[in-house]
């Protein structure tokens, strides 16, 4: 299944959609995709002047892959520069996401003012490929940046052209990647980097975007975590999304549940 495919919904009643997506190593549903799917959906309800600028988003249950994604949208509220709206994705079992997202118009202002700097890293050209998925270009960076803070470069495979609302469905399809790898690096009990999924159970609980600028997410951006907390098993993980040339195209916080794994029978 490719990426557009994947964000074609069906129409299943007023305001009321149906997704669904390829099977995962796991068994579950990948967070980034629900994500996706649920802004998707939003959008489709929202006129074309207003652009997606921030998600909100929980993660309830796993999901299966096996089933279609219920996704129903709420109209919070539409006003002259703001709308917002809520969706709820459900499957057999119930909720498993609860998203808001908030859309504007873009307004003149000026000069961009970001207090973060892309960090001196190796080129996307200089690091082998170590993607999971068909749908994601994913280039490790070798070493930590700093004290649990891992980067790599991501891209979506194929191409969505330059329509603003299914890049920004991509980046938060890439957004769930690399957040619970930021706090394996700051565990205590660290594993080996190729080894640290085997060592721990993780889930992601929370998710947040901050979308500051449009961006072709076919191409290479420096995706840039931070563990900012570790206590006792829910980690808190901030990071930023860069292009290649260091413009900060997005602000991204994830709260996830992390466990050593039990040892088997």
């Amino acid at each position: 299944m490719d990426f557009r495919t994947m964000m074609t919904l069906e129409a299943h009643g007023p305001d009321t959609f149906v997704a669904t997506g390829p099977r995962y190593p796991w068994g579950g549903l990948y967070g980034g995709q629900i994500v996706a799917q649920a802004l998707r959906a939003a959008a489709l309800v929202v006129e074309p002047e207003y652009v997606v600028h921030s998600l909100h988003a929980y993660f309830i249950r796993l999901g299966d892959a096996a089933e279609p994604i219920r996704l129903e949208v709420d109209r919070i509220r539409n006003g002259r520069s703001f709308v917002t709206r809520r969706v709820v994705a459900r499957q057999s079992g119930g909720a498993i996401l609860n998203l808001s997202a908030s859309f504007h118009v873009p307004a003149e202002a000026p000069d961009d003012v970001h207090t973060e700097q892309m960090p001196t890293v190796t080129t996307p050209d200089e690091i082998p490929e170590d993607g999971w998925s068909p749908l994601i270009g994913r280039r490790f960076l070798g070493t930590d940046i700093g004290p649990g803070r891992i980067g790599a470069w991501l891209r979506l495979i194929g191409d969505v052209g330059d329509d603003p609302v299914l890049n920004a469905c991509a980046l938060a399809y890439l957004s769930d990647d690399l957040p619970t790898d930021a706090v394996f690096a700051r565990h205590p009990a660290r594993p080996p980097r190729e080894t640290a999924h085997e060592a721990f159970w993780s889930a992601s609980l929370d998710h947040a975007i901050w979308f500051h600028h449009q961006a072709r997410m076919s191409d290479w951006h420096l995706h840039d975590f931070t563990c900012r907390s570790l206590v006792g098993t829910h980690g808190l993980s901030v990071g930023s999304v860069f292009s290649p040339t260091g413009r900060q195209i997005a602000t991204i916080s994830q709260e996830v549940l992390v466990r050593p794994r039990r040892p088997t029978a």
